[in-house]
């Protein structure tokens, strides 16, 4: 698969499981070869509980996907998320890894923001500039060592091997979110089954991640509650009729759910519905938007939110998160990095996660390969002159063009570079 450009996004989450295979094709858009979905068994809020359950889970995924694209899928990227996660910065000169953590965690990612060389802050790319002294700002994601192992577990008890284990919120970034609005200050919240997930990007650099252990489940839960319903009339009621305002829906809205065993079916308003759903809303935007404060960028964010995840597809959620924050708010869907003939479905900020591992997983890989792709030596040719009476006769040293030969610049940072080794000596 590798050497055929093809990579696998593995989507292990609350509600369900997703795998999708893809490939970027001449134009640049991501071509869709095959995906595979079916419900999460074994996860509780974006952490393995189950490893059994989660495997089969897994397994029942991959095939499906390599039965629609044909591909023996044997590598994945993952996606790790859960209430464990956490980040924090950290100003650091020699080694990023020599940081104090609490027993049992590990960092996961550590995301470059800027560089200072010799004092001068605000570099983001420093490669082939010179200086004497160089600092950097990273972020830093950290989660539990426990967690991290039981997702590696999984996978491999799937018959698979991870490639990468991608941060889902920055994976989902990568899907719904424009350069543009990198640049001018946008915060990406996907809203999944068990958790909540949040990244704030300015100056197209990740400034602030969180995790908010609330998601659509919990959603289905209240509502199975308040209308003593079971769950799985509850979570198609949210679905089909669902919406997060109260006041977008009339009192004589109703819907009739089917009895139990031959019993009378149970009417439900539909605005009592709405009522339940916006209260538990109202929750996780209240959490979402003390993480924007916490951030200090909440007046610095031009592009608003961006909200994507299953839970982003509720009626009136983008109307309820503009009231309650603020800022401007839109449904971010993965469609943009699609190819055309991409199936609909796909297109659903439902997958925005898969679709962003896929996404990030090509980048990864192109790097390695530009990398470690050896370079080609310099060959200089000499243009042949007109033979002169002087020096007719005479042979002329012709370079050998197969041999190197280093340009100026390299030449003279061959000689700074000496210059600093004689210091260190």
């Amino acid at each position: 698969m590798e050497n055929s450009g093809i990579i696998v996004g593995l989507d292990i989450g609350t509600t369900k499981i997703a795998v999708i295979v893809g490939r970027k094709n001449e134009h640049g858009k991501i071509d869709i070869l095959g995906y595979g979905k079916v419900p999460s068994i074994g996860v509780k809020r974006g952490v393995v509980a189950n490893i059994d359950n989660t495997v089969q889970s897994i397994k029942d995924a991959v095939a499906e996907a390599s039965s629609k694209s044909g591909v023996d899928i044997k590598y994945v990227n993952v996606g790790i998320a859960g209430q464990h996660i956490k980040s924090l910065h950290d100003k650091l000169c020699n080694s990023m890894y020599n940081l104090n953590m609490n027993p049992g965690e590990e960092i996961l990612d550590v995301i470059p923001q800027e560089f200072s060389i010799d004092g001068e802050h605000g570099n983001t790319t420093p490669k082939g500039m010179i200086g004497s002294s160089l600092e950097a700002n990273f972020h830093i994601i950290i989660g539990q060592t426990a967690a991290a192992k039981n997702i590696y577990k999984c996978v491999r008890k799937a018959g698979l091997e991870v490639v990468e284990l991608i941060i889902e919120p920055m994976a989902s970034a990568e899907a719904v979110l424009s350069e543009e609005e990198k640049e001018a200050g946008v915060v990406l919240v996907d809203i999944g089954g068990g958790t909540s997930d949040i990244a704030i990007f300015h100056g197209n650099i990740i400034r602030h991640t969180a995790v908010i252990p609330l998601g659509g489940e919990i959603i289905t839960e209240d509502i199975k509650e308040g209308c003593s319903i079971i769950k799985k009339h509850a979570e198609e009621l949210k679905v089909k009729f669902g919406s997060a305002l109260a006041r977008e829906n009339r009192e004589e809205e109703i819907v009739a759910i089917p009895g139990l065993r031959g019993r009378t079916p149970k009417e439900i308003s539909i605005k009592n519905l709405a009522s339940i759903i916006q209260a538990r809303m109202e929750e996780i935007i209240e959490h979402i938007y003390y993480e924007i404060k916490n951030s200090g960028y909440e007046k610095k964010l031009i592009g608003g939110i961006v909200l994507t995840g299953g839970g982003a597809q509720l009626k009136h959620i983008a109307q309820l998160t503009e009231f309650m924050t603020g800022l401007d708010t839109r449904i971010g869907y993965p469609n943009e990095h699609l190819s055309s003939d991409v199936v609909t479905e796909m297109a659903s900020p439902m997958y925005a996660t898969g679709v962003g591992l896929v996404i990030e997983g090509i980048g990864r890989y192109q790097k390695e390969v530009e990398k470690n792709k050896p370079e080609e030596p310099v060959i200089q040719a000499e243009v042949a002159e007109p033979v002169d009476k002087k020096t007719k006769g005479k042979e002329k040293k012709i370079k050998d063009p197969t041999k190197p030969t280093k340009r100026l610049p390299e030449i003279f940072m061959d000689k700074i570079r000496n210059m600093f080794e004689e210091d260190v000596d």
